[in-house]
C-alpha cells in the first residue's frame, strides 16, 4: 500500500529537540493496516512508514542502490525489498540485508498518540539518504593480516563486513584495475560513463577505516604452505587469512584479424569510453548475444549507422531464458534496425590500414564493419593457481562449499571465480557471474574468517535493460525443462516461470 499523509500537524517537543528534528503526523492510526506501508513526507524529507507485527517504523523510502522508491516494493516479515533490483532492508533498523547495493537506510521515530502517527526526522541525518553502517578500524598490536585478491564486489564487501564486525586486523585489497571499486554493471548500459560517477567508496572512505588498497597490481603465483603471494612487480605479500575474488577476463576471437585496430572487448570503463567514441555514426558489428552483447546493441540504437549482430545460437538468450524470450528481445532490436546473423560465427576480420574493414562469416556472409565488439564469453583469472593444492573443476573455477571456503584452510574464493552450491538449486553447484551474488560471497566469506558460521542462502538475481525495457529475472534456469507464461510475450509485458521437473519456482523473468 502506497498513499500520501492526509495531515500535517506539528507535535509539540522540547525547543532544542526541535532545532535538531522535524515532527509531524503523517496519518491516522487507522489508515495503516497491520503488514502495510506507506509513503510520507515529512518537511521535504521521503520517509516509508511502516505497520509490521502491530510495530511502526520509518526508514527511508529511496533504495540506496539506484532510488528506486521502496514503498512500491514487496514487504515481507521485517524486510521491504525494492521493486527495480531486489535489494532488502530491515524495516526497523534500516540495515542493508540482501544485495544489490552497498548502504543502509536512515531510520526515523514513530510515536503514537490520541490515533495520530507522528515521525520525527533528524534534520542532519535526514540530509542523506544512505547510510554506512557502524565500522571499526585497525586496533594496534593485532597483526593478523586478510589478503583480498581482486578488486571487484567480492572483495569490497568482505572487507566492509570485516570492519562492521569489527576486526581490528590488517585488510589489503589488491587490483589490476586502475580503479577503485566500482559498479561495473553500468558499462554496457551507459557507456560513456565518468569513472568518479561508478566508485562505489573513494579513498577516503579506504583511509578512515584503514583498509589498504592496491592498484594496477596482479597476483603471479600463490604458496598456500608459506601463505605468500606473488606479484607481477616482484614483491611478495604474506597473509594470514585470503579472499581469491580475481573474477574473469573477456574471451576474445581465435581467429585471423583479431589483433586489428578497431576490435573491442568490453571490461573496464576506458574501454567503455573508447567503444561509445568509436561507434558514432560508424557501422559496428557485434559478435555475441549474451546480456553484454544485447545491452550494447540496445545503447548503440541512436548513435551508429548500422548495428549488426552475430550469434553463435538461432535465437539471443536461447540457453539461458529460452526461444520465447529470446523472439522478443531480437524483435524488439529489429524493429531499430539491428540486423541479426544467427547460427554462424566469424572466421575472419579483413582490415585495411591495420583497421576493420570487413568481418567473414563461416557462412560466406561479409559484412562492413567499421568498429568489432566481441562479446562471446568470459575467462576465469585462475592461471596463478595452476600448482597450488586448491581445487578447481574443469572450467578453471575455484571449487567452494556455502561459506566460500576452499578446499585449503584459510583459503575463500568468491565472486565470479567461484563454483559454489547453491540452496534454491538442492545445492547444485553453479557458476553465476551475477552482481548480487558476489556482494553475498564476500559478505559470507567474511563472518567465516572471523568464526560467525555463516552458508550462503541468497537466491541469485539480475537484472538487464533494452530499449528502455527492463528484464528481471530471479533464481536459477540452467536445465529447465518447461516455460509457463503469464501475460502476452509480445505486448513485452509479461512473467515467465521456468519449471525444473516439479519444481515450479526454478526461475521467475518479468519483462515491464
Amino acid at each position: 500500500m502506497s498513499g500520501r499523509p492526509h495531515c500535517s500537524e506539528l507535535l509539540d517537543v522540547d525547543p532544542d529537540e526541535a532545532s535538531e528534528e522535524l515532527t509531524e503526523v503523517v496519518c491516522l492510526e487507522s489508515e495503516l493496516k497491520d503488514g502495510q506501508m506507506m509513503e510520507v513526507e515529512v518537511g521535504l524529507h521521503n520517509v516509508l512508514l511502516v505497520r509490521s507485527e502491530g510495530i511502526y517504523s520509518a526508514i527511508g523510502n529511496q533504495c540506496t542502490h539506484y532510488g528506486a522508491p521502496l514503498s512500491k516494493g514487496v514487504l515481507s516479515g521485517h524486510r521491504v525489498r525494492c521493486p527495480w533490483h531486489g535489494a532488502c532492508f530491515n524495516i526497523q533498523t534500516g540495515d542493508l540485508e540482501e544485495y544489490p547495493g552497498m548502504d543502509c537506510l536512515p531510520c526515523h521515530t514513530v510515536k503514537v498518540e490520541n490515533n495520530k502517527v507522528y515521525v520525527s526526522v533528524n534534520k542532519k541525518a535526514a540530509r542523506q539518504t544512505k547510510r554506512i553502517k557502524s565500522m571499526g578500524s585497525r586496533v594496534e598490536g593485532v597483526i593478523h593480516t586478510i589478503l583480498l585478491l581482486g578488486g571487484g564486489s567480492a572483495s569490497l564487501v568482505c572487507a566492509e563486513t570485516l570492519r562492521q564486525e569489527n576486526f581490528g586486523g590488517r585488510i589489503i585489497m589488491v587490483t589490476r584495475d586502475n580503479l577503485l571499486p566500482y559498479d561495473k554493471t553500468r558499462l554496457s548500459k551507459v557507456m560513456n560513463v565518468e569513472d568518479d560517477s561508478i566508485l562505489l567508496r573513494r579513498m577516503e572512505f579506504f583511509h578512515k577505516h584503514d583498509i589498504e588498497v592496491w592498484l594496477r597490481k596482479e597476483a603471479m603465483s600463490l604458496d598456500t604452505e608459506k601463505k605468500k603471494v606473488t606479484f607481477d612487480d616482484g614483491s611478495v605479500q604474506s597473509y594470514d587469512q585470503l579472499l581469491i575474488s580475481t573474477g574473469c577476463r573477456a574471451k576474445g576471437l581465435e581467429c585471423p584479424g583479431k589483433d586489428l585496430e578497431n576490435v573491442k572487448m568490453l571490461e573496464t570503463p576506458e574501454d567503455a569510453r573508447q567503444i561509445h567514441v568509436a561507434c558514432m555514426g560508424c557501422h559496428i558489428v557485434i559478435v555475441g548475444t549474451s546480456f553484454v552483447g544485447m545491452e550494447v546493441a540496445s545503447y548503440m540504437t541512436d548513435k551508429a549507422s548500422s548495428i549488426t549482430v552475430i550469434g553463435s545460437s538461432e535465437l539471443p538468450y536461447q540457453k539461458t531464458l529460452g526461444p520465447e524470450i529470446g523472439k522478443v528481445t531480437m524483435m524488439m532490436l529489429a524493429e531499430k534496425d539491428v540486423a541479426f546473423y544467427m547460427n554462424d560465427n566469424v572466421s575472419e576480420v579483413r582490415g585495411e590500414n591495420g583497421k576493420v574493414k570487413e568481418v567473414v562469416l563461416k557462412s560466406g556472409t561479409v559484412i562492413p564493419a567499421d568498429v568489432l565488439i566481441v562479446g562471446i564469453g568470459v575467462i576465469p583469472n585462475s592461471e596463478f593457481l595452476q600448482g597450488t593444492p586448491i581445487a578447481m573443476d574443469s572450467k578453471s573455477s575455484v571449487i567452494v562449499d556455502k561459506c566460500m571456503r576452499t578446499n585449503v584452510l584459510e583459503v575463500f574464493c568468491g565472486g565470479d571465480l567461484a563454483t559454489f552450491p547453491l540452496t534454491m538449486a538442492k545445492d547444485q553447484r553453479v557458476n553465476i557471474g551475477h552482481w548480487q551474488m558476489a556482494q553475498a560471497h564476500g559478505r559470507v566469506a567474511a563472518l567465516n574468517m572471523l568464526n560467525i558460521p555463516t552458508e550462503l542462502n541468497s537466491v541469485p538475481y539480475y537484472w538487464t535493460v533494452l530499449l528502455g525495457k527492463n528484464i528481471r529475472y530471479t533464481g536459477y534456469g540452467e536445465g529447465y525443462t518447461d516455460i509457463v507464461v503469464k501475460g502476452k510475450v509480445e505486448e513485452q509485458k509479461f512473467l515467465a516461470f521456468y519449471i525444473k521437473s516439479d519444481d515450479l519456482r526454478w526461475l521467475k523473468l518479468k519483462l515491464s
